[in-house]
């Protein structure tokens, strides 16, 4: 907890301009009100990055602007396409007039919790494949100093805001963990329906050829085991399996909330 907390004080300290990455799907939890906090102590600018938009619809991005822009501006991206990113740094750019920060080299301080996509943010603005990435989380084993062109300097760090070792369904969503290191592997796919159900539940009759007639979730789980097969010696429903098979789905992001 130290060497993280020291770390993330030495990039805020050491950045002119700070991106706070979180998950588009999950705004409020991967943004962290500490880390925020002592940004704004500093008098420092940060942007807030809500990346994977790709997985999120349109009403719930417009609704986390809503809910975000009073803290800071908000910029989407979708690393895997890189849209947002020529929006982002134009958002840089501006910021730095703002503050006569274009004199020299303009260093962004990234942070965030692990796997929502930091890397992959920065190598959308490069343009290039200049700062590691992975889906593997903690891939970025120490602090890097990526040059992204227009005097800007990108400060790449690990995931080095920790989640609590017990939030095994947070570890779950973001794929920090798949479904073979998950204790509770069906609770985690039953949040995981519970989110979909109430934010794209198209997609998940469309993906698993179901319809869903107001089953609670565990009913849901029943239909997609029966629809694809996934049946015990005597004909129950393997529900392990079915639970094995949305984690890692909705991993992969064929399912959108």
């Amino acid at each position: 907890m130290a060497s993280y907390k020291m770390l993330v004080n030495d990039v805020i300290k050491k950045a002119d301009i700070l991106l706070e990455i979180v998950d588009a799907r999950f705004p409020q939890e991967t943004r962290n009100s500490h880390v925020e906090n002592d940004i704004i102590r500093t008098g420092k600018p940060f942007i807030i990055v809500l990346n994977k938009c790709d997985l999120v619809s349109k009403k719930s991005l417009d609704d986390s602007k809503s809910a975000l822009s009073s803290i800071a501006p908000t910029v989407f991206v979708s690393g895997k396409d890189r849209s947002g990113t020529t929006i982002l740094r134009h958002k840089i750019m501006e910021i730095a007039g703002i503050n006569n920060l274009k004199d020299g080299d303009i260093l962004v301080g990234c942070l965030g919790y692990p796997n929502v996509g930091k890397s992959s943010v920065i190598n959308g603005v490069t343009g290039r494949h200049r700062a590691g990435t992975s889906s593997i989380s903690g891939y970025t084993k120490g602090v890097q100093l990526v040059n992204a062109g227009s005097n800007i300097k990108f400060i790449d760090t690990p995931g080095v805001i920790p989640f609590d070792e017990h939030d095994e369904c947070m570890q779950g969503l973001l794929g920090i963990k798949d479904a073979t290191h998950l204790k509770d592997t069906l609770g985690v796919a039953l949040r995981m329906i519970e989110i979909l159900c109430a934010e794209n539940k198209a997609a998940l009759e469309s993906l698993y050829n179901i319809t869903i007639e107001g089953q609670d979730t565990y009913g849901i789980v029943e239909l997609i085991g029966q629809k694809s097969n996934f049946l015990k010696k005597k004909g129950e429903i393997d529900e392990m399996r079915v639970a094995r098979k949305v984690i890692d789905d909705w991993q992969k992001g064929l399912l959108v909330a």
